[in-house]
């Protein structure tokens, strides 16, 4: 049993509740983030430090500070004291422990005694970690593991943000391993090439990606056959997009990366409907005495819009003749089998093929999940439902911008809060330019560091005790420690993300793992139609 730190001394429910500590209890020992429990009267409060300050009995001391070692260590000892800030999170019932976890709509008295917080306490409060609950790293300051539900956090979209260097692909690397332990799939759009075969670690080197570590559950699709073999990976399929997979909203949400005018983007729906579903070839071949009378387009308008179709012309992966749609049917076999698919940019990683494919790619699989659930509800059985899909898209806010998100699928799917079992992991150095609607739907957000006044905002937005967790999120490490709040978890928790790179860590995840046998997946994947 801990002795108690401190006691209570004042407070309120709204503005977090003052402890100073015990003569015996170093201010230096404390932490922001760390948790502690409150004995009240009736229930214990289970609450998070949020600010440590220094405090003297008289006054004068502070204007007259000694000089002298041993009369300041007399005047610390008998004069001076330490407090907390606390905010108050849940009641774990009373002093017996009996109730379940509840929000807090009380405080507790004067001089209740202070403690911190144990890792039963942290048990208790988070759960152990078990095929429903996946460990993500540890509390600051303890050795207990911090578990977050997985069944919470996969029913609605959710937030990885954090500034360059604060180990966000870490840590998404993790969540994508928890993801793998659910009931859902994940398709990932892999812009670095970090999640898939390997990946690179902290500083130098690299690490296993997710099919070493879970081959039969993972499958990857590569946009560069070429990357692929310098890097001697073997992928489970090339991707080969035809033109007429492309359609005018492909187009449209990459106005600014193609440098397109308002007037071209104007002219892109009527010259597709004029041309059909060769109109990518037509507009590129047209000329202004070509073009349909239907059609009102100036001279430059159509040069402008052909040079920004040009662009993507080149990009290798595009072939005039690939068949509509077989990339995105080739990707929802697997998922369909409950394989993971990691999508490998390769070399093309600029942000405009980036935004071209995953938009399409998921517009496409978004419209074959909505069939399909409302086919399944329409027939009232359950096993006919798709397995839950989450999205992962790296630079969200370019997809997910005011300007555009009313364009693009991925704000549709943020809007429509998995209706039908589609939805989204974003990650993200800048969350303050992600539109705000878009943040408001996220379910869980998990951020590193953050140093831009305008992210913090973003991401604490609505949250309850904001200027609180502001104080803690801008104290945390400059790498591996993140801040989490929301549905998946019951109370906001700052926590060093759990280790992953060593063999220590490829084992901890493997022995969790409860896919199916290696010569199932070989079965599974001959039974798919995969081209080259």
């Amino acid at each position: 049993m801990s002795k108690p730190l401190g006691l209570v001394v004042s407070g309120s429910l709204d503005t977090g509740i003052k402890v100073r500590l015990d003569s015996s209890t170093s201010v230096e020992e404390m932490t922001v983030g760390r948790f502690i429990t409150i004995e009240g009267e009736k229930h214990r409060f289970f609450g998070m430090i949020t600010d440590i300050s220094l405090g003297v009995i008289n006054d004068q001391i502070i204007q007259t500070p000694p000089n002298d070692t041993f009369i300041a260590q007399v005047l610390t000892d008998a004069s001076t004291y330490g407090m907390l800030d606390v905010l108050p999170m849940l009641t774990i019932g009373n002093v017996a422990g009996h109730e379940e976890p509840q929000p807090v709509k009380t405080v507790p008295r004067h001089f209740s005694p202070v403690k911190l917080a144990s890792d039963t306490d942290i048990e208790s409060v988070f759960g152990k970690e078990d095929e429903k609950r996946f460990w993500i790293g540890n509390p600051l300051d303890m050795e207990t593991k911090l578990c977050l539900n997985l069944e919470e956090f996969v029913k609605r979209s959710n937030g990885i943000f954090g500034k360059s260097g604060t180990g966000k692909t870490f840590l998404t690397r993790i969540m994508l391993i928890g993801i793998l332990q659910s009931k859902a799939v994940n398709l990932i759009f892999d812009m670095h090439n970090e999640y898939g075969d390997t990946g690179t670690k902290e500083g130098s080197g690299t690490v296993k990606g997710l099919k070493q570590l879970f081959e039969t559950k993972v499958a990857v699709f590569s946009l560069d056959e070429e990357n692929s073999g310098r890097r001697r990976t073997k992928p489970d399929a090339i991707v080969k997009i035809g033109y007429d997979d492309i359609m005018p909203e492909d187009i449209v949400i990459m106005r600014q990366t193609l440098r397109l005018t308002e007037w071209a983007v104007t002219a892109i729906y009527p010259l597709s409907h004029a041309f059909g579903k060769k109109w990518i070839q037509r507009t590129m071949e047209a000329t202004i005495e070509t073009i349909p009378e239907s059609v009102k387009v100036h001279e430059s308008t159509l040069q402008n819009l052909q040079r920004g179709l040009q662009s993507l012309n080149s990009l290798p992966f595009i072939q005039e003749q690939q068949s509509a749609g077989k990339t995105a049917d080739d990707i929802l076999r697997y998922l369909e089998r409950g394989t993971n698919v990691v999508l490998e940019f390769g070399k093309h990683q600029n942000i405009a093929t980036y935004m071209f494919v995953a938009n399409m790619l998921s517009r496409r699989i978004y419209t074959s999940y909505q069939k399909r659930m409302e086919n399944a509800m329409a027939s009232a059985e359950e096993n006919t439902k798709p397995h839950p899909l989450v999205i992962t898209i790296e630079e969200a806010h370019k997809f997910l911008n005011p300007e555009v998100a009313d364009q693009t699928i991925f704000g549709t799917i943020a809007r429509e809060m998995r209706k039908y079992n589609v939805t989204l992991l974003v990650i993200d150095q800048r969350p303050s330019g992600i539109s705000e609607e878009v943040m408001s739907q996220l379910g869980t957000k998990i951020s590193c560091s953050l140093d831009n006044e305008r992210d913090i905002d973003s991401v604490l937005a609505g949250v309850s005790g904001k200027k609180e967790l502001k104080g803690v999120l801008s104290k945390l490490a400059s790498k591996q420690q993140a801040l989490i709040f929301g549905h998946a978890v019951p109370m906001p928790v700052s926590f060093q993300v759990r280790e992953y790179g060593s063999a220590k860590s490829y084992d901890q995840f493997k022995s969790t793992n409860k896919s199916k046998t290696k010569s199932q997946a070989e079965k599974d994947a001959e039974n798919l139609i995969i081209w080259d």
